[in-house]
């Protein structure tokens, strides 16, 4: 992603010296080109984890889950759970794991009190093992809606 240098603003900040030292490590193991990049990448993900908290934030991201299957049971409690969020659920993509464990991403957005409410749901469900909600304050272009006509500038000549 590049950033046009006329939008950057600069931010000096003190931190301790071993702090830095962990701070140069995993840029240096991360093969970014500056501490910047990693300390942006840093403030993205703790404002997209500040605004999970706040009401009617509308957030777009994934949601992962592992499980064991147990026999179709717990897919099927998953299915039922993730029907009651049809309009945060936009894909899903599942994966068998070994040792009857299966790996499930979902595809989500939507304000983020519902988005909290479907992993509080999924968890809920046994079987589940893991689960794990990454968030971006990015959303998805609209999608289409039943009966709205297509805009002339999406159609085709």
């Amino acid at each position: 992603m590049s950033t046009d240098v006329s939008q950057l603003a600069r931010l000096s900040v003190s931190l301790p010296a071993d702090l830095l030292a962990q701070l140069d490590a995993m840029v240096a193991e991360r093969a970014l080109p500056s501490r910047s990049q990693m300390i942006a990448e840093l403030i993205r993900h703790e404002l997209a984890e500040h605004q999970e908290g706040r009401a009617g934030a509308v957030l777009a991201g994934t949601l992962t889950l592992i499980y064991r299957a147990e026999r179709g049971r717990v897919r099927s409690a998953l299915a039922q759970a993730q029907q009651a969020y049809l309009k945060e659920v936009i894909s899903s993509q599942h994966v068998f794991l070994e040792d009857d464990q299966s790996l499930e991403v979902l595809l989500v957005q939507g304000p983020s009190e519902r988005l909290q409410a479907l992993c509080d749901e999924l968890r809920k469900i046994r079987g589940v093992q893991q689960i794990k909600l990454v968030t971006t304050t990015a959303l998805l272009p609209p999608l289409h809606a039943h009966g709205e006509a297509e805009p002339a500038s999406a159609r085709r000549a």
